[in-house]
């Protein structure tokens, strides 16, 4: 699938035969558009918060690369966190946006179309949404209607359910585990 200029729908968006292969495509704004293939620390880091989440509540379950049916767009977040009760026992995409999502910032990707992918899920239902920056060790934080903060360092990150605290530092660090 090349990535056209054409505005696709949701419908021919899906019927699209490669929309799954990695790294995954993802439809924004009406353009099918390839996700980052991820580097060595994007990978461990995703890795490791996916098990810390999953290993920590029943409540909510943490699936990294999961579609998510949020329309008119089809986002695949790096990490999409969703109350337990909401997931079927049906294979397929997620309907509508996941509670929680994670987004991981690759040094090629916009800060600006992450963010547009990440307000598009938070009008449709996400109560809290991550960006991480690597290359800047921060983290921009999304809850509810509330503008972004800015997390650092020593800074407590907020989650969805009852995790233990988890700082900025913490969160970075787990690129180094495997």
């Amino acid at each position: 699938m090349i990535e056209s200029i054409a505005t696709l729908s949701l419908t021919d968006f899906l019927a699209q035969p490669d929309i799954e292969s990695s790294p995954a495509w993802e439809l924004i704004l009406g353009q099918a558009v390839q996700k980052t293939m991820p580097t060595l620390f994007h990978s461990r880091l995703q890795h490791n918060l996916v098990n810390y989440i999953n290993d920590r509540t029943d409540r909510f379950e943490a699936i990294p690369e999961l579609r998510c049916l949020v329309i008119p767009y089809s986002p695949v977040p790096d990490i999409a966190i969703v109350a337990g009760d909401r997931l079927t026992d049906e294979d397929g995409p997620l309907n509508g946006a996941p509670d929680w999502l994670i987004e991981i910032r690759s040094p090629d990707q916009s800060t600006l179309k992450l963010q547009n992918k990440i307000l598009h899920c938070l009008i449709n239902g996400t109560q809290l949404a991550w960006l991480i920056d690597l290359s800047h060790q921060q983290v921009w934080v999304w809850q509810g209607e509330e503008l972004p903060i800015i997390c650092s360092g020593a800074d407590i990150l907020p989650v969805l359910g009852i995790l233990p605290e988890l700082t900025v530092d913490a969160v970075m660090a787990m690129i180094r585990r495997q």
